[in-house]
């Protein structure tokens, strides 16, 4: 899946793993060793105990919709990619990103729709972005 003018986030040093294992296909949590939570987005300190003591681990790319948005109008965006389907995905281990929801109107989107990840290439081929897709 490509689509331009998909915007290439900033990496830095504390997210560069995960928009390379992103480019890679996979799909990266954050997990505190220190008390076991496992948090998105990523960032080098747990944001429940502030512990350091943070590891990388795959995420199944499955989860349901928890919530959802659809718009008509995005400045910038492509219309034959409209409507945009944002979503918050909770992921089978827990966490919850913000994300859209791709090929798919927003009458088939419902809140606990199974859906599974993918990723959009972007400019930069180290860098994808993680989108999800109705489990059909």
């Amino acid at each position: 899946m490509s689509w331009e003018p998909r915007p290439v986030p900033e990496i830095s040093p504390e997210t560069a793993p995960y928009w390379a294992a992103a480019a890679e296909g996979r799909l990266l949590l954050c997990e505190c060793q220190d008390c076991d939570l496992q948090y998105y987005y990523p960032r080098a300190r747990c944001p429940d105990c502030l512990s350091g003591n943070v590891e990388w681990i795959d995420a199944a790319g499955t989860g349901t919709v928890y919530a959802y948005t659809a718009t008509e109008i995005v400045s910038g965006w492509p219309e034959e990619h409209l409507p945009l389907v944002l979503a918050y995905v909770e992921l089978d281990e827990g966490p919850r990103m913000l994300t859209d929801v791709v090929d798919c109107g927003p009458d088939e989107v419902e809140v606990g729709s199974s859906v599974e990840v993918t990723f959009v290439d972007t400019d930069d081929p180290d860098v994808a972005i993680p989108v999800f897709e109705l489990r059909r």
